[in-house]
């Protein structure tokens, strides 16, 4: 037993050797476990590098982006829908106009947990990872409708790994930033549905014509199920597809408990043709283009609005049938016969009273939208067209003249001494305003603006919209502006005087319809800009213009209609005239603008010069700005009662004219005192035959019967290649700012047509010896040109010694036979008086006194004032 014995220290050795040999339990577990965390701490810091690698490069939040482009609509000025402008086209709808069961349909289909994760859905993202890996990457999505949100705003549509950890970053960060009312509304507004449709609420327009509240459950379920493949879903284009899709976003809305079994089943079995509107088709613009281009300019303009991107409703003064009928008059020949494709035209149609535009032509076959606008952008010399508002206006206004001012026609030059000529070398004489206006005189006009002074006439054309420089030269009294004017502009002006002297910049735009539904109202304001007194003078003047026998602007009368306007042309530079052979009456442009109380309209026809440098209007084109005048005034004003021009109480009427109260008529010297020269031989003549007698006689009878367009250009001939067409404004060739030194800028060229064509007659069609009826017989002073006139008003009579209608010698009475003491009852313009008689008194001892008559001699009263008191509606004269 001793030798068994062992101490007890060997006994711990020995225990301790043994537990040393025995493995330890549960330490592969550990090691395992220490192992797993080793990596997982590795995988969390590669992880966090790589998400930090892949997120280094994401987009920051932008809330720009965010915001979609919504397209703007554009109204006709009763509120129905033109158009709208858009770079796609997207309807915005805010959370709280969701119909709550179209937010449920949304919710089922595409994210049922929205409203309980923070960006991420773990348990999506879980069930996607476990079917991209026995699947293939992408095989399945798992984004959020935050995650769709981040992706449609900022990212591609790649499916890399890169792109999903940038877009749930993204996500997470847009949670913190927002609402989820603002996410959804941001994701409803931002989905497409194809056909153009971006957004639920322009997809239920587009599908279903109607608004979301009113879509019925089984229209909701084809929406909501289009955005997973919107092409291959399209009812239009694949019914059958589109309809498993609708029902399986029935089945979902009923698995997640937002409808019952039976309304499932009752909407899956509806046809899912029912309720489709026929698919929609571009609507063609082309005849609004010009007004819309209009439109989007004056919106940019009146603050920092995007018209394609904002979402604006914008109310505009748009005449739907008027614009037709400007398209129709320049685009087809229906109503005008045009002579070459070639021809171009601008028109503008403003509402007199408040400066809204009604219909604007922007050319001839063309695509004006974001073009050129002949009736806008095209800006060219106004011809004789600026009379009124640089020469007659300005000296009503400062000067206070009257109608009847005289002012003689003579031999004259420009200040600096430049010759200004009349084309014939013949001149009217003493003549009053109204008649010098009537007539187109050139002469007249440049002592008129001598009269006012430039200065003033600048300030007073740039109050009614007309730009100018600084300094402008005295062609400009007869049209020479260097830098030219639109039809628009010059629309504008004329509705002043049209509207008793108040100007309103034309517009198309009425207000704008922020997306918030503010309203941002056209503050467009009357500018007072002459005196009432001077509005109507001048629009009585150009009455004149249109319905009296020397006017040139009868082709564009309506009668019946109140009307006042006045008539313009050009004229090339002798260069370019000789360079392509040109003929003498040959013109760049033409011009018709005038206007009654209800509309104004002006009216620009001509050629591109810059291209077509060939072209010119000859004498029947030129007539061509009349004719659509004529017939677009008879066309807006059918069925409307338009007042005459009131008369204010600032202007007294006598005998038929008109003057500002306390300011007495006055007989004006001349410039210069040279005598009225005579040609010194006679005029060449045209041969007179029937074909040109029965040509005036159609002339003459344009102001009551229905206007024929000219068909085809008349190429000239010698017996009327100096005969002269268009409205009679120059009468003296070389008034044209085109270089030819007969101006004081240098230049002088009024660029006013007739110059060098126009003899003055009035009619347009032959050389004018002055007779009133321009039948093509020589005028020798008669009234109506039947025979030789010996001075006697009749014209028919034995030779006239003075007399006015009896045939006895007349010593200057007017009607009795007995002497004449120069009282102003005659109505007969003195010669040889320089100024002329203004109706104050024709005694050339006395001119500044009116003499009383003679005892027994009776006092001739003074005439009513020619003022028509309301038009009868006129019919439309379009074929």
């Amino acid at each position: 037993m001793a030798e068994n014995y062992t101490t007890r220290q060997e006994r711990r050795k020995q225990n301790e050797a043994q537990k040393k040999g025995k493995p330890k339990k549960g330490g592969l577990f550990k090691r395992i476990f220490l192992v797993l965390v080793t990596i997982g701490i590795i995988g969390i810091i590669a992880g966090g590098a790589t998400f930090a690698y892949f997120i280094s490069d994401a987009p920051k939040l932008d809330e720009k982006l965010l915001k979609d482009p919504v397209s703007s609509k554009i109204l006709y000025g009763d509120g129905e829908l033109l158009t709208r402008v858009e770079l796609e086209r997207r309807d915005f709808v805010a959370y709280e106009d969701i119909p709550k069961k179209v937010e449920n349909a949304v919710l089922a289909t595409e994210d049922v947990r929205f409203y309980e994760h923070h960006g991420i859905d773990a348990l999506r993202l879980g069930k996607a990872v476990l079917a991209n890996f026995t699947d293939g990457f992408g095989s399945q999505g798992a984004s959020t409708l935050t995650q769709q949100v981040v992706k449609r705003s900022y990212l591609t549509a790649d499916k890399t790994v890169k792109r999903k950890v940038q877009e749930m970053w993204l996500a997470f960060q847009l949670e913190q930033k927002y609402t989820k009312q603002e996410i959804f509304e941001m994701y409803v507004n931002k989905i497409f549905f194809s056909e153009r449709a971006n957004g639920i609420a322009t997809a239920s327009k587009v599908y279903y014509g109607k608004e979301l509240k009113d879509l019925k459950m089984n229209e909701i379920a084809m929406l909501v199920g289009l955005p997973q493949s919107p092409n291959r879903y399209n009812p239009y284009e694949h019914p059958d597809r589109a309809k498993e899709r609708r029902d399986v976003v029935l089945y979902l809305m009923n698995r997640h408990g937002f409808i019952s079994k039976a309304e499932m089943e009752k909407s899956q079995n509806v046809s899912i043709a029912e309720g489709l509107v026929k698919k929609e088709t571009k609507k063609d613009m082309s005849t609004y283009d010009a007004f819309i281009d209009q439109v989007i300019e004056e919106v940019e303009s009146m603050g920092d609005y995007n018209v394609y991107t904002d979402g604006l409703e914008i109310h505009t003064t748009l005449d739907r049938d008027a614009q037709e009928y400007v398209y129709k008059m320049l685009n087809t020949e229906e109503v005008i016969k045009y002579p070459s494709e070639k021809l171009q035209a601008g028109i503008t149609l403003l509402d007199t009273k408040t400066g809204e535009i009604r219909a604007i032509g922007g050319g001839r076959n063309t695509k004006v939208s974001r073009g050129f606008n002949y009736a806008v952008d095209s800006k060219r010399q106004p011809g004789s067209t600026i009379k009124p508002i640089l020469d007659y206006g300005p000296a009503v206004e400062y000067l206070n003249w009257s109608s009847s001012q005289q002012i003689t026609d003579e031999e004259y030059e420009y200040t600096n001494g430049t010759p200004l000529k009349n084309a014939s070398n013949r001149y009217y004489g003493s003549m009053s305003i109204r008649e010098a206006l009537g007539r187109s005189l050139n002469i007249p006009a440049v002592k008129t603006i001598q009269a006012v002074g430039l200065d003033r006439a600048r300030d007073f054309a740039s109050n009614l919209g007309i730009p100018l420089p600084e300094e402008i030269h005295e062609a400009y009294a007869i049209g020479g502006i260097t830098n030219g004017i639109s039809s628009l502009q010059l629309a504008g002006a004329y509705s002043a005087f049209g509207n008793g002297g108040k100007y309103i910049k034309p517009h198309t735009v009425k207000k704008i319809v922020l997306r918030d539904k503010t309203t941002v109202k056209n503050q467009v304001q009357p500018k007072a800009v002459m005196k009432d007194s001077t509005a109507f003078i001048i629009s009585d003047m150009l009455k004149s213009v249109l319905n009296e026998s020397y006017g040139t602007g009868r082709l564009a009368n309506v009668s019946g209609l109140p009307i006042a306007g006045k008539t313009g042309s050009t004229n090339f530079e002798e260069e370019d005239r000789l360079k392509y052979n040109i003929p003498a009456e040959g013109v760049p442009d033409s011009w018709m603008a005038g206007y009654t109380t209800n509309y104004t309209v002006a009216v620009w026809a001509g050629y591109d010069t810059e291209k077509d440098k060939k072209e010119y209007l000859g004498t029947e084109s030129q007539k061509i700005p009349k004719y659509l005048f004529k017939n677009l005034m008879e066309y807006v004003s059918q069925d409307v009662v338009t007042k005459d021009f009131k008369q204010p109480d600032s202007v007294f009427a006598s005998s038929g004219e008109y003057y500002v109260k306390g300011h007495q008529p006055i007989t004006v010297a001349k410039k210069n005192n040279k005598p009225v020269k005579k040609r010194s031989e006679p005029v060449a003549e045209p041969a007179v035959t029937p074909e040109t007698i029965e040509e005036d006689k159609k002339d003459e009878e344009t102001d009551d019967s229905k206007v024929k367009p000219p068909e085809q250009e008349k190429e000239p001939n010698k017996e009327d290649e100096n005969n002269g067409e268009g409205d009679n404004d120059d009468q003296n060739g070389n008034e044209n700012s085109n270089g030819n030194g007969s101006g004081p800028d240098g230049n002088g060229n009024s660029n006013d047509p007739e110059n060098g064509t126009d003899d003055g007659s009035a009619d347009d069609e032959k050389p004018d010896d002055g007779s009133a009826d321009d039948d093509g017989t020589p005028d020798d002073g008669s009234a109506d040109d039947v025979k030789p006139d010996d001075g006697s008003a009749g014209g028919g009579t034995p030779p006239n010694d003075g007399s006015a209608d009896d045939g006895t010698p007349d010593d200057g009475s007017t009607n009795d036979g007995t002497p004449d003491d120069g009282s102003t009852d005659d109505g007969s313009r003195e010669n040889g008086l320089g100024a002329g008689n203004n109706g104050n008194s024709n005694d050339s001892k006395n001119p500044g006194k009116t003499q009383p008559p003679p005892t027994g001699q009776e006092q001739v009263k003074p005439k009513e004032p020619k003022v028509k008191k309301e038009s009868k509606p006129v019919e439309s004269a379009n074929p």
